[in-house]
């Protein structure tokens, strides 16, 4: 008859602020939370960001042409990269999906920027973690499969062959491009350099000029990551 109220006495003490959960549970939020705020402050370092990506790709490659093995780890790793660029290189919406309005493809269209299915900075993040778990993962011999290693790499050319022709068609076909070059420039007419027309409301225009965009929040757009970039929004320089 007393072990129910010894048990729930333990109960209460496991939960209590000074047990080992709760300070274990606080521990890893903090930890978390600091994580999060450092990934936050490298958003607008783009090009930082890839070079140190670029510097854990070659510190990967180096291990593996050392060790001689560990091929599996890295053909899967090659099919998880081929993923994330065709989430990179897709629409968010698919054209082929959907009934309403597609994307702009004449300069009389309304602007509809493109919004990628993997924005960059999920692309990059993705990427560097996978490189790092599978570095770790050379470092245990149950995943160093035997394997002839020229017939994986051959299936996985001819892989990405395939998928890139199988997406540059889609981007033919609905007239499409996921890359911007140059800086977009804008006249005061609110035409940007390729003649597509810019249409903003008045409150837009006074929610851009105050460094916080409608569209963005519209889109769920981080500020960092604006497809316009704020340093260069189109009704700034109107």
């Amino acid at each position: 008859m007393e072990t129910g109220p010894s048990g729930g006495a333990l109960g209460s003490d496991d939960l209590s602020p000074s047990s080992p959960a709760a300070a274990i549970s606080r521990w890893t939020f903090e930890v978390s939370r600091r994580y999060q705020h450092l990934l936050d402050k490298t958003v607008p370092h783009v090009l930082y960001r890839w070079i140190g990506c670029l510097l854990v790709v070659l510190i990967y490659a180096v291990r593996v042409y050392f060790v001689q093995g560990f091929y599996i780890i890295t053909y899967g790793l090659g099919i998880y990269l081929l993923n994330l660029l065709m989430g990179f290189l897709s629409p968010q919406v698919d054209p082929e999906m959907q009934d309403g309005p597609s994307l702009p493809i004449r300069g009389s269209d309304e602007f509809r920027p493109f919004v990628r299915r993997l924005p960059e900075f999920k692309f990059w993040y993705s990427i560097t973690k996978a490189f790092c778990i599978a570095f770790v993962m050379t470092f245990f011999s149950v995943f160093d499969v035997p394997v002839f290693w020229p017939i994986l790499l051959f299936y996985w050319i001819m892989l990405f062959f395939l998928t890139m022709r199988r997406q540059i068609l889609h981007m033919i076909k609905y007239k499409y491009v996921p890359f911007s070059f140059g800086k977009q420039r804008y006249d005061g007419k609110g035409l940007n350099s390729s003649g597509v027309v810019l249409k903003f409301s008045v409150g837009q225009r006074k929610l851009i000029k105050e460094g916080t965009c409608n569209i963005c929040h519209s889109l769920k757009l981080h500020p960092m990551t604006c497809i316009f970039n704020l340093d260069y929004c189109p009704i700034k320089q109107l």
